[in-house]
């Protein structure tokens, strides 16, 4: 069951981000004569006005085929009015950008809609108090609540690390203890650390951990959609630092996932909850978005590139250049699956 939620997770992801070529496309009057999810062997297929709609046999992807826009053969072109090449590239690129943007936008409507489910979220409530550690010597005890660092309020746990991360030198706290109010001064460690890419950093800590009491942020509208705006933004510089810590082997290549491991994780994630799958699906959604607009010429990015090059220099670039660069791109693209895939089997053999 938890493959078949990923499957329809990745085929939705897919529809929207091609739904939104197809959507501006046909704003400026460009013809699509495919609209397909999946590649291989059409499984499904019905042709509505001029344009044929179908699913296909491997769900690892998906395209939106434009009259004179063939990406297997860019010397290909045509120049009727309802084609793609009779375009300007400005709208050519508001085309191509739209796929993208409509990643983002559902990952964004994913986020209000967590947002107004509710978001767990762990109390400020100290759980163990470490030996020998800033904590213990400033006198804080198990159960003490935080309200207040250096005059800042705390509503969850994960703003405690975010206040004494953002300040230097000593800091006050306001601790709730037994229906009473305590005002303690702490002087936090700083100890070495790694963040989410291995990367060594230094962290300051006083050394406390969470009880484990939970409760569900709710938010209204507005707050809903500011909440739904910085998680967008998280998740899409997560993916674009992602990607540059790979790029400049920070990152590992062996830690490169495949769609074995966007179908595994997107299993679980179903498994864990509603929330887990609708967080783990806007996280997709995202990372969907930023990479196509890589400038890699078989992604949106690469086809972005070509159109600021005639908007700058008033002119086509060659096509004989156009379909060496594009034939790199798809190799590219191509290799990098397959390292996601062997990724995928080696983990999968551990």
């Amino acid at each position: 069951m938890g493959i078949l939620i990923a499957i329809i997770v990745l085929s939705l992801l897919i529809f929207f981000h091609e739904l939104g070529h197809f959507t501006a496309a046909r704003f400026f009057g460009v013809q699509v004569d495919v609209f397909s999810i999946g590649f291989g062997k059409k499984i499904y297929s019905r042709t509505i006005g001029k344009t044929e709609w179908s699913i296909s046999a491997i769900p690892l992807g998906g395209y939106v085929k434009m009259k004179g826009q063939d990406d297997s053969d860019p010397s290909k072109v045509y120049y009727d009015e309802d084609s793609y090449n009779s375009k300007s590239p400005w709208q050519r690129i508001v085309i191509l950008l739209a796929g993208p943007f409509a990643n983002f936008l559902l990952a964004f409507l994913l986020y209000f809609t967590i947002a107004n489910i509710g978001v767990p979220k762990l109390l400020p409530q100290v759980g163990k108090v470490g030996i020998d550690t800033p904590a213990m010597k400033a006198g804080l005890l198990k159960e003490d609540t935080l309200l207040q660092i250096n005059g800042y309020p705390v509503t969850y746990w994960e703003h405690i690390g975010e206040h004494i991360n953002q300040t230097q030198g000593d800091i006050s706290l306001l601790v709730e203890r037994n229906q009473t109010f305590v005002t303690l001064q702490i002087s936090p460690k700083v100890i070495d650390d790694q963040n989410l890419f291995g990367e060594s950093i230094k962290r300051r800590i006083i050394g406390i951990s969470p009880l484990g009491s939970q409760t569900t942020a709710h938010f209204g509208f507005i707050e809903g959609l500011s909440y739904a705006w910085d998680e967008t933004k998280k998740a899409s510089w997560l993916i674009v630092e992602s990607v540059q810590k790979l790029i400049t082997g920070v990152v590992g290549s062996d830690k490169l996932g495949g769609i074995i491991t966007i179908v595994d994780v997107t299993s679980k994630a179903s498994s864990s909850g509603i929330l887990s799958l609708l967080f783990f699906t806007a996280l997709i959604s995202v990372n969907l978005g930023v990479l196509n607009l890589l400038p890699i010429p078989a992604l949106d990015g690469g086809h972005i590139m070509f159109n600021l090059y005639e908007m700058i220099t008033r002119k086509s670039a060659n096509e004989k250049v156009m379909m060496y660069i594009t034939m790199v791109g798809w190799g590219l693209l191509l290799s990098l699956m397959m390292l996601g895939l062997y990724n995928d089997i080696n983990r999968l053999m551990e």
